[in-house]
């Protein structure tokens, strides 16, 4: 498949998933809710899994059910690895499928992995060959002024997204007890009275949690203890 072509079907998945995302939480929320860490109007891990299917599990589009299988997983493992490589890197959980039944360490549920081999199985049948029909339309110097476009674009928000995001490292911690919730609190607090993409980012996710660092976790016992 022509990079191109990849890139392009990327973008309109991640658009997509972002639709999905504040549909969905919107409804929850009974607000609307702007989803996503990026600035943009689009969810990555969307477009990548999208990828993903497409690139791997295009041989499965006369097996149903070994696609739906194959999608689930993929999905499920794509959404867990995220999960945690974003809060190793900023030390926040940014969901939590605790309250959801059979989930995995928070990161994922029966619900969602179910909802990506659904997703798997419209993709492959009916999306790809519908928006490949599109994509081929546009003129060759068209397609590649587009995809360079929109790449840049993408890069930029990421630059900018992830200095917003790189606040959340830098809030003094030292002084908070030793609760997750309220050391959230703390950080979407400080978050709140910085630039408009900061509290976007608190609207966007208003339950992350804060990883508490188990140093500063003894410490507070300690001071607790001295106290008493």
């Amino acid at each position: 498949m022509d990079l191109r072509m990849m890139f392009l079907l990327f973008m309109i998945y991640s658009i997509i998933g972002w639709i999905m995302e504040v549909i969905i939480v919107s409804c929850e929320k009974k607000r609307f809710t702007d989803r996503g860490f990026l600035i943009g109007p689009y969810c990555p891990i969307y477009g990548i899994g999208a990828l993903l299917i497409t690139i791997f599990l295009t041989k499965y589009v006369d097996d149903l059910i070994a696609l739906f299988v194959m999608s689930s997983i993929y999905g499920a493992v794509l959404e867990y690895f995220t999960s945690y490589i974003m809060e190793k890197i900023f030390k926040t959980r940014w969901w939590d499928y605790s309250t959801h039944k059979y989930n995995l360490n928070g990161r994922i549920s029966l619900m969602t992995t179910l909802g990506f081999g659904a997703l798997g199985v419209i993709l492959i049948h009916f999306l790809n060959p519908f928006f490949e029909k599109i994509i081929d339309l546009l003129p060759d110097l068209s397609l590649t002024i587009i995809s360079i476009v929109l790449a840049l674009i993408v890069l930029a928000d990421i630059i900018i997204s992830f200095n917003v995001i790189s606040n959340i490292k830098r809030v003094d911690l030292s002084d908070a007890i030793d609760t997750t919730d309220e050391i959230s609190a703390k950080v979407k607090e400080i978050l709140r009275s910085k630039s408009i993409l900061n509290k976007r980012l608190i609207i966007a996710f208003p339950d992350l949690k804060i990883k508490v660092p188990n140093t500063l976790k003894k410490i507070n016992k300690f001071s607790k203890k001295v106290k008493k």
